[in-house]
C-alpha cells in the first residue's frame, strides 16, 4: 500500500482563503491555476487521501492556517483553454493540456497559524521547501516536517 504523502499550497486569501475552503460545498474546491512546471508536477503526484497543509501568502504575517486533504487526483484545468480567464494558457490544448489541478477538502483550521517567520526559525524546518523555495505554489512536506508543523500549531 503507497506511503502517505504531505503538501503545501500556497494561496493568496484575498483570492482564496482556507475560509473559503471551509465554506465551499462538502468543503471541497478544485485547486486550480497552477502555472508553474515544477508545481504542476507536484499536483501530478498528489494522491488521493495525501494530507495538504494550506499556506496563506501575500499577507502579514503569511501563516499556515489549515490542513486539507486531497479527494480527486489531477486532472486538466479548464482555465487554461479559457480565453477570458487571467490563467489562460494558449500554448495548452484541450487533446494534450499542460495544466492540471486537484480536488482538495478542509479538514480543519490549525488551532493557530504556524508563520513564516516560525517555519524559518525552528529546528527541523529550515531546509522545509516553503524556506528553500519560497515562491513555489505546491511544494512536498516531509512527514516529520509535517508532524512539527502541528506541534507548533498545538502550541501556547
Amino acid at each position: 500500500m503507497p506511503t502517505k504523502q504531505y503538501w503545501l499550497v500556497k494561496t493568496e486569501p484575498t483570492t482564496f482563503s482556507f475560509d473559503d475552503l471551509l465554506a465551499s460545498p462538502k468543503k471541497t474546491s478544485h485547486w486550480d491555476g497552477v502555472r508553474n512546471y515544477a508545481a504542476r508536477n507536484h499536483l501530478r503526484a498528489m494522491k488521493k487521501g495525501d494530507v495538504v497543509l494550506v499556506y496563506h501568502s501575500s499577507v502579514v504575517p503569511s501563516a499556515i492556517v489549515g490542513v486539507a486533504e486531497v479527494v480527486r487526483e489531477a486532472y486538466p484545468d479548464p482555465t487554461a483553454l479559457d480565453p477570458k480567464d487571467p490563467h489562460f494558457d494558449p500554448k495548452s490544448k484541450a487533446d494534450d493540456p499542460s495544466w492540471v489541478m486537484v480536488d482538495l477538502r478542509a479538514v480543519e483550521r490549525l488551532k493557530r497559524p504556524v508563520t513564516l517567520d516560525e517555519v524559518k526559525k525552528t529546528k527541523g524546518l529550515d531546509k522545509m521547501a516553503l524556506v528553500r523555495l519560497g515562491r513555489l505554489s505546491v511544494q512536498p512536506v516531509t512527514p516529520d516536517e509535517y508532524e512539527i508543523v502541528r506541534k507548533l500549531a498545538d502550541s501556547r
